[in-house]
């Protein structure tokens, strides 16, 4: 084989259609976009969501409330995802990080008292549940407020 004996394959690749050249062409005078109308005129076509003047279904809807753009979000760490560290590890936000636990950098992490914990681990995080601080000092551990 060679280089001029290269093809793609066969079907691949097709010639484009080059409207409005003619009636001969099969796509002249109104190049496919039919006799008159918004549709046939150049420079048309309409935004997304106009619904040809009729109010867009985006604003027929009630809307309630709002979105706190300063509300401080916390990724959420469970107790039960804890059981995966060893006993005597010093869990950090990287370690929870790197360990795919939490994906997300928000403002902070907060630990949850979801499942039971076995293991004396040294937890340190933004924020704590009262009942997960518990259950890790019951087991010996320690929480540490970064």
């Amino acid at each position: 084989m060679k280089l001029h004996d290269l093809k793609p394959a066969e079907g691949s690749v097709t010639v484009s259609l080059r409207k409005g050249r003619g009636h001969g062409s099969g796509l002249g005078k109104t190049a496919g976009r039919g006799q008159k109308g918004q549709k046939s005129r150049s420079g048309s076509g309409t935004r997304p969501g106009f619904e040809g003047g009729q109010m867009p279904l985006a604003r027929r809807i009630p809307k309630r409330g709002f979105t706190n753009i300063y509300a401080t979000v916390y990724s959420i760490v469970n107790l039960r995802d804890l059981e995966a560290f060893e006993e005597g590890t010093v869990v950090t936000p990287e370690l929870l990080k790197k360990t795919g636990l939490v994906r997300k950098d928000n403002d902070g992490i907060k630990i949850l008292g979801n499942g039971n914990l076995t293991k004396k681990l040294t937890v340190q995080a933004h924020k704590f549940s009262k009942t997960a601080q518990e259950k890790i000092e019951a087991l010996g551990g320690k929480t540490e407020v970064i």
